[in-house]
């Protein structure tokens, strides 16, 4: 019997089926592409939001606000810990799941957050200083008082607060498996923080004062008493690239002093340029740090 050097037949009935078949993707595509619904169309209005360029407070007397637009910094530290980390100042960011971002047009939650190499302010690492009683608009942010960390992801339709609660075996940070945080829509005492001196010998004697702007200090939990941490040698793939685990953990050394890790600045804009931080500002040198830091002691004096 000679062979079919062409192949099965192909009947007429499978190819109209086929080409049925293409036209009905052809036309959910194109239905899906004029509604916005293409992973790709979320993909660009996801960034979009998340990238948006947003500006920050200027602080007028130094001192951070309710209301303030601020960035939160770990400033640039060496880690002791492992041999490779990342450097540079890192911001606080708002990471939401990738693939999940892909599948709603809302974001998922509870949304997780990372610590990445960016000084400049976007949706994604700009918070809000809300107040508990939500009536202290424009008033100076306290050391001991508490407050929310609120971020709209530059949306602008929706508040999500920083937040956090205690480890369990289900629920714990990816890499260092500590206490956890999360961004929610929920407003509850998960969300409330405090602002604390980063001197321990001094700390008593900063309560009740104001908050300095762009000056190191520890953001502590106040339902678990965990302080707000960046772990540069732990790294997490995101939506934007390799960053730092952020967690809510305590680090002491030896001396019982929270290590670097610990510290934050509350980061304000630049009244020099929009869409900038104090941060692009040239630093001032050792004698007019000293002066600034005696200046800075009367005051509070």
């Amino acid at each position: 019997m000679a062979q079919n050097l062409y192949g099965p037949r192909v009947r007429m009935g499978n190819w109209n089926e086929d080409v049925y078949l293409e036209e009905e993707l052809m036309k959910d595509f194109l239905e899906k592409r004029d509604k916005g619904e293409l992973l790709i169309q979320r993909s660009r209005r996801l960034k979009g939001h998340l990238l948006r360029q947003m500006q920050l407070s200027v602080s007028e007397d130094g001192y951070i606000h309710y209301g303030d637009k601020v960035m939160l910094v770990n400033p640039d530290h060496a880690e002791t810990d492992a041999d490779v980390f990342l450097t540079g100042d890192l911001s606080l960011c708002m990471t939401p799941d990738e693939i999940k971002a892909h599948l709603r047009d809302e974001l998922e939650l509870p949304c997780g957050l990372s610590a990445a190499q960016t000084k400049n302010p976007v949706g994604r690492n700009t918070f809000v200083i809300l107040s508990v009683d939500r009536d202290a608009i424009g008033q100076v942010l306290r050391y001991g008082q508490n407050f929310c960390l609120g971020i709209t992801g530059g949306s602008e339709d929706k508040m999500l607060y920083l937040a956090s609660d205690h480890r369990t075996l289900l629920k714990s940070s990816k890499k260092s498996w500590l206490q956890e945080v999360y961004l929610t829509d929920e407003v509850s005492y998960r969300n409330c923080w405090q602002a604390a001196y980063i001197d321990p010998q001094l700390r008593l004697e900063y309560e009740g004062l104001p908050t300095p702007a762009n000056a190191k200090v520890l953001i502590n939990h106040c339902h678990t008493n965990r302080g707000l941490v960046a772990h540069r040698h732990l790294f997490i793939r995101t939506y934007f690239g390799k960053e730092a685990e952020v967690a809510a953990h305590t680090h002491l050394d030896s001396h019982r002093v929270e290590k670097p890790k610990n510290h934050w600045m509350l980061v304000t804009g630049n009244p020099r340029k929009d869409s900038s931080t104090i941060l692009d500002l040239p630093k001032a040198g050792a004698e007019d740090t000293h002066a600034m830091e005696q200046a800075t002691s009367l005051n509070a004096q």
